[in-house]
C-alpha cells in the first residue's frame, strides 16, 4: 500500500473527524482505489471506531439518474436516511474518471434527485462529524495540465498540509468579517458592493473539506449591486462554462453571460426563485493551490481567490436564500490573473491576492508554507 494513503487516512480520521471509541463512521467512496478505502477502515479501527462502507461507480450512477423517477428516490432516501441516522461521522472520497459523466442528463432529472435526497444530506451535515475530499485521477491530472505522477505528488501535499497553521489567521479574518458591514470588490470586469452585516463568518480549515482553506459568510440577500466577472472556468451539473459575467440589481442576477453554453447557464439560474440570488461569499487562501482545474473542492480554495455563489445559503452563515443549486464561482485576484482588491468598510483588506492587515498576513503563502 502507498504509505501516503495511510498518512491521508490519519488526517481524515484524526484531525478532520476526530473519531472516538465506538463511534460509527460511514466511508462513502466514489471511484476510489480499494487500498485507500482499506486504509481509512484500518485508521478508524485504530481509533476503536466502527467503520461502514458504501462503494459507488460513476457510470452506474449516471444510468440511475438517466431514468430516475420519484418513487425510486423516495425509497432510496428512506434507506440512506435510516443508515445515516446511525452514523456519528461521515467520510466521503469522490473520484471522477470523467467530470462530464452527467453532461447528458437533463437538469430537471438532476434537480429531482437533489430535491428528494436532500433529507439525507441535511442529516449528514447537521448531525454528523463529516469531511469530503476529491480523489486524484488521470482525468484530474489532465485538468491540472500535469503528469499523473506530478499531480499525485501535488494532491498529497495539499491534502496533508498542516491545516492547524491556518487557525490564527482564519480566526482573525472571521472576527473582522463579523464586524464588517460593507464589502467592496474591484478587479477586471468586477465592481461589486454588498453588505454582510449581522451574518456569521465561518472558518474552514480541514475539518469538513480536504483540501481546505477559506472563511465564508453571505451577503444580505438584496444588498448585492454591480457586476462581477469570474476568471476561473467551471463545470456544473456536467456542463463547462468560462468567463461568466453577472450584473446585479437589488441582490438579483439580472443579466448573465458566458463564453458558450449561455442557454445552459440561464437554465441553471432559472432553476428556482433563489438561484439568481447569492448564498455565499468566501475568501480563500490555500497556499498550494494556484491554478483552476475545474474541480470545485480545489478551485474554491485557490490562493488569492474569492468565490461568490448563486443559490442555497449555509445555515451557519444564513441570509435566508433557498435554492436547489449552490454553484461556487471563482475569481482569482493575484497579479498574474489581473489583480484586484477587497475592501471592508472602506479599508483595503487584500490586494492582488495578498492580505494587508497585520492580523491577516498569517494567511499569506509565505507564512503558511514556512
Amino acid at each position: 500500500m502507498d504509505p501516503r494513503y495511510n498518512e491521508l487516512a490519519h488526517v481524515l480520521t484524526d484531525f478532520s473527524t476526530n473519531l472516538k471509541k465506538n463511534e460509527n463512521v460511514l466511508i462513502d467512496a466514489f471511484d476510489v482505489p480499494n487500498d485507500m478505502v482499506i486504509a481509512i477502515v484500518q485508521a478508524a479501527r485504530k481509533r476503536q471506531a466502527i467503520p461502514f462502507v458504501e462503494l459507488h461507480e460513476a457510470r452506474i450512477t449516471r444510468e440511475l439518474y438517466k431514468g430516475g423517477v420519484e418513487k425510486e428516490y423516495l425509497i432510496k432516501c428512506k434507506k440512506e436516511l435510516q443508515l445515516m441516522r446511525q452514523m456519528d461521522a461521515y467520510i466521503a472520497l469522490r473520484g471522477a474518471n470523467n467530470i462530464f459523466e452527467l453532461s447528458d442528463i437533463p437538469i430537471k432529472k438532476l434537480n429531482l434527485a437533489a430535491n428528494l435526497l436532500k433529507p439525507v444530506i441535511n442529516w449528514r451535515v447537521k448531525k454528523t462529524k463529516w469531511v469530503v475530499l476529491r480523489w486524484p485521477t488521470a482525468a484530474m491530472a489532465q485538468q491540472a495540465l500535469q503528469s499523473t505522477a506530478a499531480f499525485e505528488d501535488f494532491y498529497f501535499r495539499v491534502c496533508t498540509l498542516d491545516y492547524s497553521r491556518m487557525k490564527t489567521g482564519m480566526n482573525a479574518l472571521k472576527r473582522l468579517m463579523n464586524k464588517t458591514e460593507i464589502v467592496e470588490i474591484r478587479g477586471p470586469g468586477t465592481q461589486l458592493r454588498f453588505s454582510i452585516k449581522g451574518i456569521n463568518a465561518v472558518c474552514c480549515g480541514g475539518t469538513h473539506n480536504i483540501p481546505d482553506g477559506e472563511v465564508f459568510s453571505a451577503p444580505i440577500k438584496n444588498s448585492v449591486e454591480g457586476e462581477i466577472t469570474f476568471n476561473a472556468a467551471t463545470v456544473y451539473q456536467g456542463n463547462a462554462f468560462d468567463n461568466i459575467h453577472f450584473d446585479f440589481k437589488n441582490g438579483k442576477i439580472v443579466q448573465a453571460s458566458a463564453n458558450g453554453n449561455e442557454n445552459k447557464l440561464k437554465e441553471i439560474l432559472d432553476t428556482d426563485n433563489g438561484a439568481r440570488f447569492i448564498g455565499e461569499f468566501a475568501i480563500a487562501f490555500n497556499p498550494y493551490i494556484k491554478e483552476p482545474m475545474c474541480d470545485i473542492l480545489f478551485d474554491e480554495k485557490i490562493a488569492g481567490s474569492f468565490h461568490f455563489t448563486p443559490g442555497q445559503a449555509y445555515e451557519e452563515a444564513d441570509n435566508g436564500n433557498r435554492s436547489q443549486i449552490h454553484w461556487d464561482l471563482i475569481s482569482i485576484q493575484r497579479a498574474d490573473y489581473g489583480g484586484g482588491e477587497i475592501y471592508f468598510d472602506g479599508k483595503l483588506i487584500r490586494k492582488d491576492g495578498l492580505f494587508i492587515p497585520k492580523s491577516l498576513v498569517k494567511l499569506n503563502p509565505d507564512y503558511l508554507l514556512s
